[in-house]
Parts: C-alpha cells; structure tokens; sequence
C-alpha cells in the first residue's frame, strides 16, 4: 500500500477546540502528517501552548482565539487562515460543552442554548463559512466531532442530542457538498479521558464501573483518535463521507461477554 495517501504535507487544518483533549491530539497527528495547523479554542494561551508544542517538533502551527458560539468571530477566524495561508483544505469542529449534567426535567434555558449555540449552531456556521473557502479551491474535508451519545440515549441528555444532531448535519452536509468535492464526515468517540468527561473516570470507582463496560476493558486516551482524524483527512480517505467512525472500545455492541476470572 503506498502509505503516502496518508500525508497531509501542504494541507492547512483548522481545528476547533484544539488546546486540550481531542482536539489538541488531533493537532499533533495532523501535524506530524505534514499539515499546517491552526490550533483554535477561547482562550489564546492554550491554543499558543500546543502551537509551541507543534513547532518544537518541527512542525507548522498557528493559534488563533475564537468561540465558535459566535458568528463574528467564526468569520474573523475563517478570515485570518485564509488571509495567512490562502486556503483552507481541513476543518475539524471539535469545540465541545455539556454545562449540565442532570435530569432534562430541570434543565434550564441558558444552558440549553449554551449546549445548543456551541455544539451546534456554532459547528454549522463555521462549517458553511469554510465550506465556501473549500468549494473555490476545489475541496476540502470536514471532520465534526460526534459522540456515541448521539447514538444512543444516557444521562448526558441535551448534549446527546446536540451529538445526534451533528451526526445528521453531517450527512446533509456531505450529501449537499460533495458535488464541490467536500468531504463531511464525523468521529464517535466513547469515553475518552478529557476534561470534559472527567467525572465520568476520575473518581476510581465511577472509572471502574465504566471500565467495565467497555469491551478493550479500558477508556480510550486522547491520541488514539488520531489516526482516524488523519485518515478522513487524507487522500486515505478521498471516497468516504457522510459517514460517523465510532472510536469506543466496543461499548456500542455492549458489554463483555463471557469475562473471564
């Protein structure tokens, strides 16, 4: 196989939510395959402190501060990489929230928008504003970050069902844009160990109850999701879209059979 379909070499990436977790490995991978990477997210230092990272190995980086929950700024954003670069050939929407972890018959309106503006609205405006750059230049691939929690119901309630959104606007998308040669796919993870779910696995007990639900008898870490994050980026993965990858451990197919003592 000529290994060289994965390479990334002259790609500009954009990644949101890119100063920790995910989306800071997806960084890492997408740079070390030969990408020009612009590390996004709110706060500038984080987005500076992988940028840093990038360069020291060698790398092509660039932080931006933007919050994908406003409009203004996801066109500033778009604006600057293209002003930089001159074009834009991956966007990775991996900005995530879930400020409330509770039963949907208390959930308020703020934090219903906050789940809805940033995993959602924010994803899809962001996604039309480089789909525009893409479809000029002749293509690009969009990765969006889903969860398995947009496959199924759990108790993370709003946020599972921004996920199962973005999993839909992922086929409309490719299904809309793939006569622009834009490729829309999405990635699936289960629990990986981030901030975001750290009360999921940081507390021995709850990590142990969710361990053993995982058929690998393990939660996933961060970089494991990068090579994925490469392939639908890449030339790897110039025939697919419109599709969501799971990357869980086997969870979707439930729990271990036949555990062994």
């Amino acid at each position: 196989m000529n290994l060289s379909l994965f390479s990334c070499e002259g790609k500009v990436a954009l990644i949101t939510g890119g100063s920790r977790g995910i989306g800071r490995a997806a960084a890492h991978a997408l740079a070390d395959a030969g990408a020009t990477v612009v590390v996004s997210s709110r706060k500038l230092a984080g987005n500076e402190e992988v940028a840093e990272e990038i360069k020291a190995k060698g790398g092509k980086a660039m932080a931006i501060a933007s919050h994908v929950a406003k409009l203004d700024e996801s066109k500033s954003l778009i604006e600057k990489v293209t002003s930089e670069f001159g074009r834009l050939d991956i966007l990775m929407n991996n900005a995530g929230t879930n400020p409330y972890y509770g039963p949907l018959m208390y959930q308020d309106e703020k934090t219903w928008d906050i789940t809805m503006n940033v995993n959602l609205k924010g994803l899809f405006f962001l996604s039309q504003l480089a789909a525009r750059v893409m479809k000029d230049q002749g293509g690009g691939s969009i990765i969006n970050t889903a969860s398995i929690g947009g496959m199924r119901a759990s108790d993370l309630g709003v946020y599972c069902v921004t996920k199962a959104a973005v999993i839909m606007l992922t086929n409309v998308m490719a299904k809309e844009w793939g006569q622009h040669n834009i490729r829309v796919n999405a990635i699936a993870p289960g629990i990986i160990k981030t901030r975001l779910s750290e009360q999921l696995w940081k507390d021995p007990e709850v990590n142990k109850a969710a361990v053993a639900k995982v058929p690998l008898l393990r939660l996933g870490e961060p970089e494991e999701l990068g090579g994925v994050v490469v392939f639908l980026a890449s030339d790897a993965g110039s025939y697919v879209t419109g599709e969501t990858i799971v990357v869980d451990g086997g969870v979707l197919h439930g729990e271990p059979a036949h555990p062994e003592k």
